[in-house]
């Protein structure tokens, strides 16, 4: 008997996924890790997937003025392109195993280039444009960057990085020329007939992501040929894709989410990948789009879902079946908005750098407010108590780990350079995720906070979430978060910097209300005692509230405090 190929083994076991789509129980019973010794996700799948359905739109690149203004390219458009990508830069010297950063907006080049590095085996260092010399410089010394593929546009923050006649890499720039770089359109002029130097193993690196450090200096995550190209049959699985879907993703190149969302989930299920500039990523903007290019799933951090919220999400969009969140947990008050103005269910789903998608509520099942969801196929979660190491019994809260008795294949390879964190991270025939949470007598999960954010206020544990989700139900409130500050009795007592909802007044009466609503929801011992007013919240450009900031400015922030024991009753 013929062994399949890898393009077969893999759609084996997405095509599982898919005929259980609205069936969890089935699919994860039914589902079983490819587990291929070599794979090129590029070569193996996505040309594959070209030589099929060629014609079919794999990228919509939207512009800014309606539809016909967006710029769209086949599979056989992106398989061709990278090929020819593929060619040019190995004529430059790329060759397997050399890190190479890619520092690009929402533009075609991402896509093409991400596509190209996988086919010769490079490894991707995926940068946001935002990222500042400082930033640059951890990543180029830490990552052992060899090229560069940047806008133009930033040339000069690689100046800035370092001394430029030191630098030990070769910078290719889109969209411009500027001195000592070599312009990407070069690479139009070459043969698309690119072939392989041979098979690419499936633990050879093919990312490094930094993650946003938002308590610490940023880790930065290896994954390989198959940890992120085929773990994100979990990602393409809670999100509900399939075959001939129009995939909308808010996410930034430069982060995980973009690789979940804007490139493996999507193609993986052979659907459209739609993607919008970040200048064009207002709530006005998203929604338009969503009503206007036959958006079928649509994903996108919490933020920028209370953006829609607060703008007036308006008639539902016509084509729309799936309405998903990622990056932090979704309050109730949301989820409820979103099923009473639009009859969807808006869907929590929970993964990291280090992971693909761990747990989500999936298409078929009613999420209910607050819970993360479930266990998603190939996924066996356990809840840990972080002092003991033993398993907790449901209602308690504990770490969320990963079973590694049977490890899902979209774990990290590891911390690169750090073997004492990436051994704390495996330790114990688990993956610790750092995060707590509960399990439910239905199997579900609640989670409860980032260990790190945890605190104890008048001698009671105190989850920064649980206070927040009270606060957000506050029509008058857009964002929230929660931090210790010091208190005189209670040693911490917690403090909420709140962003006003547009349109919606700020100060002492708000103040009482949404402090009123918090003792009438919450014990004592958990209300919110101290209350600011603030702009915006500090925020990684994932949509991850920098708590580290918020503790760092503690009482004296220098804006107008509202605390409960000083305001007068209404």
């Amino acid at each position: 008997m013929t062994r399949p190929s890898v393009t077969e083994e893999f759609r084996a076991a997405r095509d599982v996924l898919l005929l259980h789509r609205t069936d969890l129980a089935k699919a994860a019973a039914e589902f079983r890790w490819p587990r291929p010794t070599h794979f090129n996700w590029a070569l193996d799948w996505f040309d594959a997937v070209a030589a099929e359905r060629g014609e079919t739109a794999a990228l919509r690149i939207v512009g800014g003025a309606g539809p016909d203004t967006d710029r769209e390219l086949t599979f056989r458009d992106l398989s061709r392109r990278s090929a020819q990508v593929a060619v040019w830069l190995r004529s430059l010297g790329v060759r397997r195993g050399d890190p190479v950063l890619l520092m690009l907006g929402n533009r075609a080049e991402v896509w093409e280039t991400m596509l190209a590095a996988i086919k010769l085996g490079a490894i991707v260092i995926p940068t946001y444009t935002t990222a500042t010399p400082a930033e640059l410089a951890d990543r180029l010394n830490r990552g052992g960057v060899r090229y560069v593929v940047a806008e133009a546009g930033l040339a000069g923050r690689f100046d800035e990085a370092g001394d430029p006649g030191s630098r030990r890499w070769t910078g290719i720039s889109v969209g411009g020329s500027p001195e000592g770089w070599l312009p990407y359109e070069l690479s139009a002029g070459v043969e698309a007939d690119f072939a392989p130097s041979g098979p690419t193993p499936a633990d050879d690196p093919l990312f490094r992501y930094f993650t946003s450090g938002t308590t610490s200096k940023p880790k930065m995550v290896e994954h390989t040929h198959v940890s992120y190209p085929v773990g994100h049959l979990s990602g393409m699985y809670w999100n509900g894709v399939k075959p001939g879907d129009v995939h909308l993703n808010i996410s930034a190149p430069g982060w995980a989410k973009h690789s979940w969302s804007s490139f493996f989930v999507p193609w993986n299920a052979e659907a459209t990948v739609v993607a919008l500039d970040a200048a064009r990523s207002t709530p006005a903007d998203i929604l338009d789009v969503l009503r206007t290019r036959g958006i079928t799933t649509f994903c996108a951090p919490p933020t920028v879902w209370r953006g829609m919220a607060a703008h007036g999400l308006g008639p539902r969009p016509p084509a729309l079946r799936e309405a998903a969140a990622a990056g932090e947990p979704l309050e109730a008050a949301l989820i409820e908005r979103v099923a009473r103005e639009w009859g969807l269910d808006l869907r929590d789903g929970y993964g990291q750098t280090e992971t693909t998608g761990q747990i989500g509520n999936p298409p078929g099942r009613t999420p209910v407010p607050g819970s993360m969801g479930f266990p998603l196929p190939g996924h066996t979660v356990v809840l840990v108590d972080p002092e003991t190491g033993r398993e907790v019994p449901d209602g308690t809260p504990g770490e969320l780990c990963l079973d590694l008795a049977d490890p899902p294949v979209g774990l990290m390879r590891g911390y690169v350079g750090d073997p004492e964190r990436t051994a704390k991270a495996l330790a114990n025939g688990y993956y610790h995720t750092g995060d707590l949470g509960i399990r439910n007598p239905d199997g579900s999960l609640t989670y409860v906070a980032r260990a790190d954010d945890m605190f104890k206020a008048f001698d009671h544990r105190i989850s920064p979430r649980e206070l927040e989700d009270v606060v957000l139900r506050d029509e008058g409130v857009a964002d929230a978060a929660v931090v210790p500050v010091p208190d005189p009795v209670g040693l911490w007592a917690p403090k909420a910097y709140v962003v006003a909802a547009p349109g919606r007044p700020a100060g002492a009466e708000a103040a009482r209300r949404i402090l009123d609503r918090v003792r009438a929801e919450l014990p004592p011992e958990k209300w919110v005692r101290v209350l600011e007013f603030v702009p915006s919240l500090p925020r990684t450009t994932s949509g991850k509230v920098r708590r580290a900031e918020l503790r760092d400015r503690g009482a004296d922030s220098g804006g107008v405090e509202y605390r409960v024991e000083a305001l007068p009753e209404g």
